[in-house]
């Protein structure tokens, strides 16, 4: 089972209202979600993070996440103290959580 399957078995049992791997709350995604290798919606992931069943960024780490989130949010016109308060939980989020 790919670690992606893994992460994606082990958090199916429960409800998310955010993107389990950046952490946007999953009903601003545009697409509703990822998708799994079937086609069908996955409602752990978005589809900036998870599509046809693999993460788009296998091998980032949880600090490169981090700073992707963060330099988004800028983007979008949050002051940077704000992309911090909302990016300190992303390691916390299933994907990154190996416990």
């Amino acid at each position: 089972m790919s670690s992606a399957a893994a992460v994606v078995a082990m958090a199916e049992s429960k409800s998310f209202k955010n993107c389990q791997s950046c952490g946007m709350p999953l009903s601003r995604d545009p697409r509703g979600g990822g998708t799994n290798a079937d086609g069908s919606k996955n409602s752990t992931f978005c589809s900036h993070c998870y599509e046809g069943g693999r993460f788009t960024m296998p091998d980032i780490t949880v600090k490169e996440m981090q700073g992707r989130v963060k330099d988004k949010l800028k983007g979008v016109g949050f002051p940077g103290f704000m992309s911090g308060l909302f990016t300190r939980k992303i390691p916390k989020l299933e994907r990154w959580n190996k416990g």
